[in-house]
């Protein structure tokens, strides 16, 4: 059974950290890209971060939106078959549900195939 399991968030102050875990089953995440997004209440859902699988041969390409580059890293446990989203110098507005999802590439929400059920993060003094 294909299962992707996101887990670290919480609540934590302004200017904090935390890393959020896509744990894969089912399957070899190596292979696949795998993207997180986040949604806000009231808002559409947004990729915040990206990184290439083998399948599409520029594995570990990464990418991230403006407003995140800086502060967050992606990065790939092949051990483990997990992704991580590591996130420093957290801001108010990064408050939101986080949801990793895969598929053969980075691409908008509506392309990926699998996903987590999210975990919420939460910045505020």
């Amino acid at each position: 059974q294909v299962q992707l399991v996101e887990s670290g968030g919480g609540l934590v102050q302004p200017g904090g950290s935390l890393r959020l875990s896509c744990a894969a089953s089912g399957f070899t995440l190596d292979y696949y890209a795998v993207a997180w997004f986040r949604q806000a209440p009231g808002k559409e859902r947004e990729g915040v971060s990206c990184i290439s699988g083998s399948i599409s041969g520029s594995r570990g390409t990464a990418s991230y939106t403006d407003s995140v580059k800086g502060r967050f890293t992606i990065s790939r446990d092949t051990t483990n078959n997990t992704v991580y989203l590591q996130m420093n110098s957290l801001k108010p507005v990064d408050t939101a549900v986080y949801y990793c999802a895969a598929d053969l590439a980075c691409g908008t929400y509506k392309q990926f195939a699998y996903w987590g059920r999210g975990t919420q993060v939460t910045v505020s003094s």
